[in-house]
């Protein structure tokens, strides 16, 4: 592995992780929306994510045999959760139903956040990886010259 393909690796996973931070903070935003764009309340979004190869074609035409295996992760698209709203009796709600049931998006907040802080901690050590790989890519340089 050469320092780019260390430093590629990093990179696709702190911006899979940074994707999916903006999902999870959009949902924690939208915990209370009874009402969007599309008509009704809010759904809930999550993240599905893939591995991909790293290494072009003929990147991989030209590395060695265990270059050819690594695998980077991108996002493969953000998806729809289909969990059931919850429905609250509000009757002065504006959203309220004749029966005066409010539906709001099925989001808990507590489990977004233990999501936010799992994301935090994958970005730190993909962050940490692209740091170790400059350090030693320094290093190797000031070997270099003596």
């Amino acid at each position: 592995m050469n320092f780019m393909t260390a430093l590629e690796l990093g990179a696709s996973g702190l911006k899979a992780q940074r994707e999916y931070l903006n999902v999870v903070s959009m949902n924690m935003a939208n915990s209370r929306t009874t009402r969007t764009a599309d008509g009704g309340p809010y759904r809930r979004k999550s993240v599905s994510m893939e591995s991909t190869p790293l290494l072009s074609p003929f990147d991989t035409a030209m590395n060695s045999e265990m270059n050819q295996q690594l695998r980077g992760v991108t996002v493969r698209g953000i998806v729809s959760d289909t969990r059931p709203f919850k429905t609250v009796f509000e009757p002065n709600h504006p959203d309220a139903d004749a029966n005066g049931m409010v539906k709001y998006p099925d989001i808990n907040v507590i489990e977004e956040m233990v999501n936010m802080i799992t994301i935090s901690r994958s970005y730190e050590a993909n962050a940490q990886s692209v740091d170790s790989a400059k350090k030693m890519f320094n290093r190797a340089l000031q070997i270099g010259q003596g």
